[in-house]
């Protein structure tokens, strides 16, 4: 393109024909929704959700109001607002690319210490709904138990400051008081991280937050407030050079672009205590089998990409297209699901858990999609324990099989020794590395110190079928290289 066009209200007239963009009056749009976490995920699915029933007319009065409570969120907010709080999807498929720009988002509140912008929009009559996508691990869950933590410092420094919090559940904590004391009433948590039960998990966290310094307001929230499970679905790289200048070449200048599959799904529970888009005219699907659903997702994708983003670092292989190109990798991942993963794993309407699998191989296989091993293996401390260890709890629980998900933990260990099979370094890729990294310099010797992280494995360093597996496994790995294990698993030896 010779000219690129800054992308703001003013300009969407000027956008190349082709490009898709709002052709509702985004002057007229009301909030209804506050957001906290604008990440791609979040733009790339519920967001486009919501643009979609703008542009057919209707959810005027539910725009949302994106938020954050990290330093990060300040950068992003200038960035946001500088263009009118408008996003560019740029679709990648291997038969070629498509660019949407969307506008149901209309505002960016500002970050302050004790995040008194957020609660008050918060308290704002207006807002029937407040949704979260702020990562696995940030819901403050002992992931050995999946109980709420509440030593952690963040949830003692809420719990004694209740006016000023530190978190977004403090802050939502905050603003429901306050809609209490004020007779304006409940609103909607509505989790969109990937967690089983994510509903079950942020009331959890909400509640038990508000126990430790006012049980009554605790009470009132379980009682009057919903928390819907939802199951989120859609591969959305991290934005760098590489994305900006993909929009770039349709002619559009966004500083925060966002690339995607074609492929969305979200099920959502219909448990709404202050009313809801209708998100399922634009495709979402309401459904009382959202567990079936969540199970199928978070144990063969997200539990997926932890099978083939530890294998890929270890052997310098940078994206998850390439991990699954790569023979031995994609062996890997085809034999654990289908003999230790989709027997767990039950069938939804149109889908078995074979068909899924299937599924899962072609998106992941995309090229289109330059989705990195270093972003999927990020935080593997929660991701670990939150999608593998539950599949090696279910595997002794049935006797099934359990040697690919013991060499996935394996390969993990492997990998948090921090340097590849060619000896270059992996950099920090988990709130906890340091402490991953002396664990798998000990596990390197004596494999079965990485299991004593009990934090992370709770009893299963007891379980004998399991701790033999990883034994062998990373003694393997250490002795003959990863792609000797990967290949011995395959051929059906145990090391």
């Amino acid at each position: 393109m010779d000219e690129l066009i800054s992308l703001s209200n003013e300009t969407l007239s000027r956008l190349p024909a082709a490009i898709l963009r709002p052709h509702y009056d985004r002057s007229k749009l009301t909030a209804g929704i506050v957001h906290i976490g604008v990440g791609n995920f979040h733009r790339a699915h519920q967001a486009w959700y919501l643009h979609r029933l703008m542009q057919a007319g209707a959810a005027q009065d539910w725009a949302i109001v994106g938020a954050g409570v990290r330093p990060y969120d300040a950068v992003m907010r200038e960035k946001f607002l500088a263009q009118d709080c408008l996003t560019t999807l740029i679709e990648l498929d291997p038969s070629g690319s498509s660019a949407e720009v969307i506008g149901s988002m209309i505002d960016y509140l500002p970050i302050s210490e004790g995040n008194a912008p957020l609660i008050a929009r918060m308290v704002d009559p207006a807002i029937r709904i407040v949704a979260l996508t702020v990562t696995e691990g940030g819901y403050y869950v002992d992931p050995a138990t999946s109980a709420f933590d509440g030593a952690h410092p963040d949830m003692q420094h809420d719990a004694a400051n209740p006016r000023t919090p530190r978190t977004a559940f403090g802050a939502v904590i905050e603003a429901l008081r306050q809609r209490r004391d004020n007779g304006i009433g409940p609103f909607t948590g509505l989790s969109c991280d990937n967690l089983l039960a994510n509903g079950r998990v942020m009331r959890q966290t909400v509640v038990s937050l508000a126990r430790m310094s006012d049980p009554a307001l605790a009470d009132w929230i379980d009682t009057k407030c919903t928390f819907p499970n939802s199951m989120v679905d859609c591969i959305v790289p991290a934005t760098g050079e590489k994305e900006i200048a993909q929009a770039h070449r349709f002619g559009i200048d966004d500083a925060v672009p966002v690339t995607h599959e074609n492929f969305r799904q979200w099920v959502i529970e219909d448990d709404f205590c202050a009313g809801r888009p209708d998100w399922d005219q634009a495709g979402a699907t309401f459904s009382n089998q959202v567990h079936d659903y969540e199970t199928m997702k978070l144990r063969i994708l997200n539990a997926g990409h932890q099978i083939i983003a530890n294998p890929g670092e270890i052997l310098s292989v940078p994206t998850i297209s390439g991990c699954m190109s790569h023979p031995s990798i994609a062996a890997y991942f085809r034999k654990v699901q289908r003999e230790e993963i989709a027997p767990h794993v039950a069938p939804v309407p149109g889908m078995t858990p074979q068909a899924y699998v299937d599924l899962i191989e072609r998106r992941f296989g995309n090229p289109a999609i330059v989705d990195t091993t270093r972003r999927v293996a990020f935080d593997g401390s929660s991701r670990h324990t939150g999608f593998v260890l539950p599949l090696v709890r279910k595997g002794l629980a049935t006797g099934n099989s359990i040697q690919g998900l013991a060499l996935v933990e394996a390969l993990w260990a492997r990998m948090c020794y921090g340097a590849r099979e060619d000896g270059t370094a992996i950099e920090p890729n988990d709130p906890f590395w340091d402490d991953l990294v002396r664990a798998a310099k000990a596990a390197r010797e004596h494999p079965q110190t990485w299991l004593t992280q009990h934090h992370l494995y709770g009893d299963l360093a007891a379980q004998l079928p399991f701790a033999q597996a990883f034994d062998r496994w990373l003694r393997l790995i250490w002795s003959e290289g990863c792609e000797a294990a990967l290949q011995a698993y395959c051929a059906g030896s145990k090391g």
